[in-house]
């Protein structure tokens, strides 16, 4: 290693631009072999090294199959073709690390391409070219995507956008257009930070409500409502009992089989709104909503209605609650923004995901359109918009699957109904239940020995 990637005498005298962009496909599979390769046989130091060499310094790697094939694609002219190329690779290594639980590798992989100066000065056109490519592809959305597997590890946040990650890695998994790669590794950061926040908030209110409390400092809030957090999630678990939203939920489905499809967008209108105390927001639904659900698939209205059906609509009104286009935010959302009552719209959208769990991704993807659409608005502007995500994810946090909060009366004195008045008597226990709980406990290790301290 250590020679230009040009100063080799490639491509042969009299070869055709044609040609070579005829065999892409076969020059893009020769890099992803390599690195596909390298990724599990040598050091992250090493890979990372190899990595730089061919796509940020430009010079030559010890694999002449490698070298040809990006020369191949720079020769051909092929801007969009190399791109994708280094996309893959990057997502390549991100997949396979993040597996071995090499973090700082990818952390390492990002920030090489942050060097203020990639590769050095060339008067070769193909290095010229090479090195506008790669900065191109710096300032491309492809890259901040990229940039998202470090939300980890970034001890300081830059935008408030940044708290949300989770929900703005759900689109590189949703669609289909991106590699395998991406799309896993997408996937598994973004639960992982899910499983992350779970255990933070269920660590937060447990060390919160100690009665003889350490002084030392406060337990850290993974939230950004202060301390109004234990209120809410009170104020959430107050719907336990015969009537919680799961038990609704599972009534509804128990009442709307073997019923017509124009039947069900009617029940599913009352389901929605029902034990909503807004009377606000519950006329917006009835004047806007209804509009809608009348007026979707009609089409199959006197047919019975199936799962399939179930699941489209309530995709339908994920988007009639957020965004139409997945670009801008919808008419629905703009209104509730008015109401300036996250609780209630959120309540709305749990009562979908129960009773149609696979809309839950389609409903963070929306969110996450939502979030692109205004993370360059200054965060004091945006206050609205952050209760609401934070008030949905203590909500979803509660309903997982994989947790469980219960509200317990500790002033056993005057026996009385959980209301809002009284919820100072009352704590919240939560207890995790991991499918893998060493895995967890082992990427949250330090929260653990500091809570035994």
């Amino acid at each position: 290693m250590g020679s230009s990637l040009m100063d080799q005498n490639y491509p042969p005298s009299g070869f055709k631009t044609t040609e070579l962009r005829k065999n892409t496909s076969q020059y893009q599979e020769t890099i992803y072999r390599y690195f596909l390769a390298i990724v599990k046989t040598d050091s992250p130091d090493q890979v990372l090294q190899k990595f730089r060499g061919l796509f940020i310094d430009h010079i030559e790697i010890n694999d002449r199959a490698v070298n040809q094939a990006l020369f191949s694609l720079v020769f051909a002219n092929q801007e969009e073709n190399f791109s994708h190329t280094l996309k893959r690779c990057c997502y390549i290594l991100i997949n396979n690390w993040e597996a071995s639980r090499h973090h700082d590798a990818v952390r390492d992989l990002v920030s090489s391409f942050e060097a203020q100066k990639i590769g050095r000065n060339s008067h070769s056109i193909p290095i010229k070219r090479l090195k506008a490519w790669t900065l191109n592809f710096i300032n491309s959305p492809d890259y901040e995507g990229i940039k998202l597997f470090c939300a980890k590890f970034d001890l300081e946040e830059q935008t408030w956008s940044d708290r949300y990650t989770s929900y703005l890695l759900v689109p590189q998994y949703t669609n289909l257009q991106n590699s395998a790669e991406q799309r896993q590794a997408a996937k598994v950061r973004s639960q992982e930070l899910k499983e992350k926040f779970k255990f933070d908030l269920a660590m937060y209110t447990t060390r919160s409500q100690l009665i003889h409390k350490r002084t030392d400092e406060p337990p850290k809030n993974p939230t950004g409502l202060g301390d109004e957090v234990l209120h809410l999630i009170k104020t959430i678990l107050l719907r336990r009992g015969p009537y919680n939203y799961l038990n609704l939920a599972n009534i509804f489905l128990q009442q709307t089989q073997d019923i017509s499809y124009h039947e069900f967008k009617q029940a599913l209108q009352r389901y929605l709104v029902f034990s909503v105390n807004d009377t606000a927001f519950i006329h917006l639904i009835e004047n806007q909503l209804s509009v809608k659900l009348e007026n979707v698939y009609t089409d199959y209205d006197r047919l019975p209605v199936s799962r399939a059906l179930q699941l489209r609509t309530c995709n339908r009104v994920v988007e009639y609650l957020t965004t139409e286009d997945r670009t801008t935010p919808s008419t629905l959302f703009v209104l509730w923004v008015a109401q300036n009552n996250p609780l209630t719209l959120v309540t709305m959208m749990l009562k979908l995901i129960l009773i149609s769990k696979p809309t839950r991704v389609h409903l963070e993807a929306r969110i996450a359109d939502l979030i692109s659409y205004y993370k360059n608005y200054p965060e004091q502007e945006c206050k609205w918009l952050i209760d609401f995500m934070e008030v949905l994810n203590i909500a979803f946090a509660i309903y997982a699957d994989n947790v469980q909060y219960n509200l317990v009366r500790i002033d056993q004195k005057s026996l009385g109904s959980q209301t809002e008045s009284n919820l100072d008597k009352y704590q919240i226990f939560s207890q995790l239940n991991m499918d893998n709980p060493v895995d967890f406990v082992h990427e949250n290790l330090h929260d653990f020995l500091e809570e035994e301290e």
